[in-house]
């Protein structure tokens, strides 16, 4: 299962698939598609990938344990459901105005759209290929929730895209050692074909 760095991954992979996609129209450059957030006083980029949660996903079944060599155990992996949004920054220098913002919007939701899962052995290519995609979909919430996402970073609430990354498998490190057998007993019964005369 995949290491550590896959929530990196997965975020990375965002943005090149919308860099290759959404450049030179309607966003003239990659450089201005970044991972961000939009509390980042840096002028330069238009669109910003803000990864605002990350929560162990409980209706999936872990895996079981993966065996390692002959005598150890290696503890299952746990799936993570990634939560993002896409946004366009405000402060942006390139002075948009709203009927560009709803295009570039426009076009990020067609781009996800069309490319909404990855395998894990395209993120990290030692990985088995039979592992499930990572599917990304609308993340299904209501205004009033969007509204908190921006809240809790202490912006006022923009128009944005809010998508759900899952089911993302995390490797556990943790090798479990099965107990030695230390002593073993056997016993041996034998049965006689007479035991004496009865009566």
């Amino acid at each position: 299962m995949a290491d550590y760095t896959i929530i990196a991954d997965v975020s990375a992979y965002i943005v090149r698939t919308l860099r290759e996609k959404m450049c030179p129209e309607p966003v003239p450059s990659p450089n201005n598609i970044e991972i961000s957030s939009p509390t980042s006083q840096d002028v330069d980029y238009i669109v910003g990938l803000y990864l605002y949660d990350i929560k162990e996903d409980t209706q999936i079944a872990s895996p079981p344990m993966f065996e390692r060599g002959r005598v150890q155990l290696l503890a299952p992996p746990k799936p993570y459901s990634l939560y993002y949004m896409v946004f366009i920054n405000g402060s942006s220098q390139m002075g948009l105005k709203a009927p560009d913002i709803q295009k570039i919007i426009g076009r990020v939701a067609q781009i996800v759209n069309d490319n909404a899962s990855v395998r894990p052995s395209e993120l990290q290519p030692w990985l088995d290929d039979t592992e499930p995609p990572i599917v990304l979909s609308q993340a299904k919430m209501e205004l009033d929730e969007k509204v908190r996402v921006w809240q809790a970073i202490n912006k006022p609430y923009e128009i944005s895209l809010f998508y759900k990354a899952a089911p993302v498998f995390l490797a556990s490190e943790l090798i479990i050692e099965p107990p030695r057998v230390s002593e073993a007993a056997f016993g041996l019964n034998l049965m006689g074909k007479g035991r004496g005369n009865e009566g």
